[in-house]
């Protein structure tokens, strides 16, 4: 957990990770191994989302807060993160169906990789989200392991090796078509569509050698793409109550998304007008005197993008940028052209 202070912020925030296989399905661990793995990355909270499985027994392992969801995985792609259910929900073909599912028993849901590239250089068949007409909760911007698997170049040897050895340095930014169709989604919606970072940790098992080899710990997944809910209390000890508090904020997009393997600092976003102070996910109202405020610990090339095109562009540490127009602003960091943070919109309506 960090603590962040500020002039007009108190904030708590806490780390995790989202998107995580146990032995249920297709990863390699249980619980208490992957909840440990966690605390040693840095970790508050993870999601398990098992593949068409609900059997992980939710609670406080190892000081880590371990949430359960499920990736409901149809035959057909259309894979999707159900969150804050309490049952398990059976597949189906139809994209439709199975986000309809997840709202009729009070869960919502997020795309899972909906655009892994279709030229990859490697064998592993892409999962997309192939029918864009059905709109789901929210958005998985950024899937570490599908990033990994669209730069996986398995044609030789020495680039196998590469791919594996510098695993890190192949992953740069999340896909441009998956950030334009969260894009639109947002310019189509009265509402914020929220989007997460995922890490798909599944710790594969590979024993072609003489001692079996982990493809990609869970500690190793766990330092990458993580997710930073801020909040104004720390969380609850009590795990029903944090539940609630962690699900509710990536619910409404409260959210930051960050790559730990480029930066591990934490940017400060906000927007200010002349009544409040707001951050993302949430709504403000346009005064004579709104603008955004963002702070980073080290020189950064900043992007705010509004309706889904580019409004300002700065690189510094720190900026105040005027906002004079209504809509969805978010903001991206990159470093040396590689993405280190981006967040949730932040809604400015007319007073």
């Amino acid at each position: 957990m960090y603590k962040t202070c500020d002039k007009n912020v108190n904030t708590y925030q806490y780390l995790g990770a989202i998107h995580i296989h146990t032995k249920h399905s297709d990863g390699s661990g249980d619980i208490n191994s992957i909840s440990k793995a966690a605390r040693k990355a840095g970790l508050d909270w993870i999601i398990i989302t098992d593949h068409n499985v609900f059997d992980t027994e939710e609670g406080i392992y190892n000081d880590v807060f371990v949430i359960k969801g499920e990736e409901i995985t149809p035959s057909n792609d259309n894979h999707y993160l159900a969150l804050g259910i309490n049952e398990f929900i059976e597949p189906s073909n139809d994209a439709k169906i199975n986000v309809d599912n997840v709202r009729k028993r009070g869960g919502f849901g997020f795309a899972a990789h909906p655009n892994e590239s279709r030229t990859r250089k490697n064998k592993w068949k892409p999962i997309v989200w192939n029918n864009k007409s059905v709109i789901p909760d929210g958005v998985e911007i950024w899937n570490w392991f599908s990033s990994w698997g669209d730069n996986l170049n398995d044609r030789n040897i020495f680039k196998l090796a590469y791919s594996y050895f510098f695993k890190n340095k192949i992953i740069s930014n999340p896909s441009p078509k998956t950030l334009n169709w969260w894009d639109e989604l947002n310019q189509k919606s009265s509402k914020i569509v929220p989007a997460i970072g995922g890490v798909d940790a599944h710790a594969l098992k590979v024993y072609r050698y003489i001692l079996p080899l982990t493809v990609f710990p869970y500690k190793t997944c766990f330092k990458t793409i993580t997710n930073v809910i801020p909040l104004d209390k720390p969380l609850s000890n009590n795990f029903d109550i944090a539940k609630k508090q962690i699900l509710t904020a990536i619910k409404n997009g409260n959210n930051l998304i960050i790559n730990r393997k480029i930066c591990s600092d934490i940017p400060q976003i906000d927007i200010v007008n002349a009544n409040t102070i707001k951050s993302f996910g949430e709504t403000i109202a346009l005064t004579d005197f709104t603008y955004l405020d963002i702070k980073v610990h080290r020189t950064a090339d900043i992007k705010v993008i509004l309706n889904g095109k580019e409004y300002a562009t700065n690189r510094m540490k720190r900026c105040r940028i005027p906002i004079t127009k209504e809509g969805k602003y978010r903001v991206e960091f990159s470093y040396s052209g590689r993405g280190y943070a981006y967040t949730n919109p932040i809604q400015v309506i007319e007073e």
